[in-house]
């Protein structure tokens, strides 16, 4: 009776990755990869001069809610309306 090759998936190509094509790709990046093969993939969009920050902010629930609702009248997020405050607080484009 044949053995039953183990599977860890499909690609997003439809390629099963058994063990003899995770180690084929294996041996082909250790060779070396020919970068303009590769897809780049969409992230987000750029935002200023340099990648943007996280900054955490705690808000009392009045305040959340008046922007959740400013931002929901506006068709946008609650990041786009905090950030649009600010830069009219602070006088920054």
């Amino acid at each position: 009776m044949a053995e039953k090759k183990k599977s860890y998936g499909r690609s997003k190509s439809g390629v099963e990755l058994t063990e003899e094509v995770i180690a084929r790709m294996a041996a082909e990046a250790e060779r070396g990869l020919d970068v303009t093969k590769l897809r780049r993939r969409r992230g987000r969009p750029s935002m200023g001069s340099a990648p943007a920050e996280a900054f955490p902010v705690r808000l009392e629930p009045e305040l959340r809610k008046a922007v959740d609702e400013r931002a929901a009248a506006d068709n946008t997020t609650a990041s786009e309306v905090v950030r649009e405050a600010l830069r009219r607080y602070l006088k920054v484009s």
